[in-house]
């Protein structure tokens, strides 16, 4: 109470101290904690109804007892004929139900993800939702031509602290390729430290070498100067596919999958089947194939390291059927997306799903429909991470700076659907009605209430125009895009974090190949 009156004495200050502008400026300064936070509820959107899951799941069992997946790698195999699988006459592992619903059963129904600052630590599972960028997306839209252009190291790391100052977003993935390092080892761990360098908050990368694992490890103990620190708290995950849709598994890919398990990092896969291209037309087959290849990798996690934490990244993706072009924006991947959402939510995993991937190559119209209804969905179905949500163009092929910036906004926007509507006997607010309507002016500016809740009930947009028309018009009629313009642009100027000192910088650089140039991490290098 003393918190919320003290506000309204520095609201009434600020009235006195310069009227309208004084209060915007208030506005801005405020939190938005009190209003949306990290891990808000989802689940309210449920298109699947508890029976389609039921059969999905039988399906998917069956699909993977009596097809079963091809070319495992020879780890996984050994441990996998040692638990009952069995090889099938088309040389293909399958799995007995038992098993599955055995490892299933076992899985880990929430576990931590823990950051550089531990104000960023979440625990994910049941029906919280938290909204992270990722993508890998091998184009930026270059913030001064606007054009489209390779993504480059720099670019990432960029990224990175553009999304550590942005509330909204959770969990850093990584949204491009360093498309300007062609060497896998210094790419690999370019990027990883592009991270550690880049943001406080959980990160991830992807990678599809295990033999580099254990070196971004030994480079993030490094950072934080402890041996062996990094596997007590680890603030990255490392992503990865390890299953070539259709049900294949990828060699690379799995070894990854297998060695994160082995030094217990959190398992950041996800399958990623195509309707239409690499799994069936029909959505509930397409979704039987993901949910199966998913379970697949479920074991092979489980088989490593009993107990071993995993997404359960279902992620099916979508083909425009007249063209074969990815698409990331339609109502289909909007509601597979949510569906896949809630097959996690049935199997009682944390899981992910993907959201925010318009097909849009400007930020215009398309973009923000496309974005909005994805992300929405995916939050509503209660998708725990929702990956590609800030920042993604182009059918995951670029990314945006200032889309980052507005995507921010449409967060914020989504978790506060999620928070809903609370209804107890103040907020029902018989008293405030009676009171203005029988004593008061007749309208509720002024009332007690409305100061109380005004950044409590309401969150406030950071780039989204709401200048009444006759103001828009007297500053230039500027657009959101041209609002997000100039913010990323301050952000990019001012925000270099400090989470690597100097001499440990020269300890690292002396010691891996790092391609992000020192020089470049700081504001002096006036790249901004």
């Amino acid at each position: 109470m003393d918190q919320l009156l003290g506000a309204d004495r520095t609201r009434a200050s600020a009235q006195r101290a310069g009227g309208r502008e004084a209060r915007k400026a208030d506005r801005a300064r405020s939190k938005t904690a009190e209003v949306v936070q990290p891990g808000m509820s989802g689940g309210q959107y449920k298109p699947l109804s508890p029976r389609d899951m039921q059969r999905i799941h039988e399906t998917a069992l069956d699909v993977l007892e009596r097809i079963g997946m091809a070319e495992p790698i020879p780890a996984t195999l050994k441990r996998a004929l040692e638990a009952g699988c069995w090889l099938n006459k088309h040389d293909r592992l399958c799995f007995p139900r038992a098993l599955v619903e055995d490892v299933v059963a076992g899985a880990p129904r929430t576990f931590p993800i823990f950051a550089r600052d531990q104000a960023h630590d979440r625990m994910v599972g049941e029906d919280r939702v938290h909204f992270c960028t990722a993508g890998e997306a091998v184009q930026v839209i270059d913030f001064t031509s606007g054009e489209h252009r390779p993504s480059t190291l720099v670019d990432l790391y960029d990224y990175y602290r553009l999304a550590d100052r942005l509330e909204h977003i959770h969990h850093v993935g990584q949204p491009i390729v360093a498309t300007d390092i062609e060497d896998i080892r210094a790419h690999n761990l370019s990027v990883a430290y592009a991270g550690m360098a880049g943001t406080k908050k959980s990160f991830g990368f992807s990678m599809a070498n295990a033999e580099h694992v254990d070196e971004v490890v030994a480079l993030a103990d490094m950072v934080i100067g402890e041996e062996g620190g990094f596997l007590k708290r680890p603030f990255f995950q490392v992503g990865h596919c390890p299953v070539v849709s259709p049900l294949r598994f990828g060699k690379d890919t799995s070894e990854v999958q297998v060695r994160c398990a082995e030094l217990g990092i959190v398992s950041d896969m996800c399958v990623a089947p195509q309707a239409g291209a690499t799994a069936p037309a029909a959505l509930a087959g397409a979704l039987v194939q993901a949910c199966a290849e998913t379970l697949a990798s479920l074991v092979q996690v489980h088989l490593t390291r009993k107990g071993a934490r995993m997404f359960f990244g279902n992620w099916v993706f979508v083909s425009d059927l007249r063209t074969g072009a990815f698409t990331g924006g339609s109502g289909e991947e909007a509601v597979l997306m949510a569906a896949a959402a809630q097959m996690a939510q049935f199997y009682q995993l944390p899981g992910s799903v993907a959201a925010g991937m318009t097909d849009s190559k400007v930020l215009d119209y398309q973009a923000g429909f496309e974005k909005g209804l994805t992300v929405a969905l995916a939050g509503l179905a209660g998708g725990n991470m929702v990956y590609e949500a800030a920042g993604m163009m182009s059918s995951l092929l670029a990314t945006s700076f200032e889309s980052m910036v507005m995507d921010n906004d449409l967060l914020g926007t989504v978790q506060r659907a999620l928070r809903g509507i609370e209804v107890t006997e103040d907020t029902l607010s018989f008293e405030v009605i009676e009171d203005v309507v029988l004593r008061g002016p007749n309208h509720y500016l002024g009332h007690e209430q409305t100061l109380k809740l005004m950044q409590s009930e309401f969150l406030y947009p950071e780039v989204s125009d709401r200048q009444t028309l006759s103001v828009w018009n007297s500053t230039g009629r500027p657009s959101a895009t041209a609002h997000a313009h100039t913010r990323a642009r301050e952000i990019l100027a001012a925000h270099y974090p400090v989470l690597v000192d100097d001499a440990v910088d020269a300890a690292i650089r002396a010691r891996f190949p790092i391609r992000l140039a020192a020089a470049d991490m700081r504001a002096a290098s006036g790249r901004w």
